[in-house]
């Protein structure tokens, strides 16, 4: 097989997304939840650090090393903003504006980690999860409810669980951001699980 010169520059940029963007970081092998929590608390909790890098609206990388890895990824914990789906090209349904949010807000700016209650400071890819506060006060984190880029989260308890569900109740009566636009289809699988009348009508 002959790669032509886009085809070849193609290999290299997916090549490029599977690293940087599609493969989970893996956590120490060994460790116990509680280990690897407690060394998270140490690293991160209540610790500023630079954004260096916005994956999608609630996926975000920051300047502290993380085993191998240059920096830490961090996965906006307790909300989900509708995938960029880079692997498949295909962005989720209001995807775009909810990556673009979170740019505007914290690309190259400093936040504060702070870390939720309990073992679970990872997810099941290895992404550090966290509440990230700005400069001003304001929790991105509920930022991203608040106006209309992400759905709270309802497969994973945390400590603003009930919170969350009423700012995202808020945003979605005021139609505000993606429920302006979005239908039942566009949700992601998980919420149309969970919530089966969820904009049924």
């Amino acid at each position: 097989m002959v790669l032509t010169g886009a085809s070849l520059v193609g290999l290299v940029l997916l090549v490029w997304l599977d690293r940087s963007v599609i493969s989970p970081r893996r956590i120490a092998q060994g460790d116990s939840p509680g280990q690897s929590a407690a060394r998270d608390r140490t690293r991160y909790h209540g610790k500023a650090f630079r954004v260096v890098s916005v994956l999608d609206g609630d996926t975000v990388d920051v300047d502290a090393p993380d085993g191998q890895h240059a920096t830490t990824r961090v996965r906006l914990l307790g909300i989900d903003a509708p995938e960029m789906n880079y692997k498949d090209r295909r962005p989720a349904r209001f995807a775009e504006e909810a990556t673009a949010f979170t740019r505007t807000r914290i690309s190259g700016r400093q936040v504060t980690v702070h870390l939720d209650e309990g073992d679970r400071t990872r997810c099941n890819y290895g992404r550090l999860l966290a509440y990230l506060e700005l400069d001003d006060g304001t929790v991105l984190n509920e930022a991203m409810l608040t106006e209309g880029y992400a759905y709270a989260d309802l497969r994973f308890k945390h400590s603003y669980f009930h919170k969350y569900g009423e700012l995202e109740a808020s945003a979605r009566a005021l139609r505000k951001g993606l429920w302006a636009e979005v239908t039942r289809d566009d949700l992601p699988d998980w919420l149309q699980r969970m919530r089966p009348s969820l904009l049924a009508d």
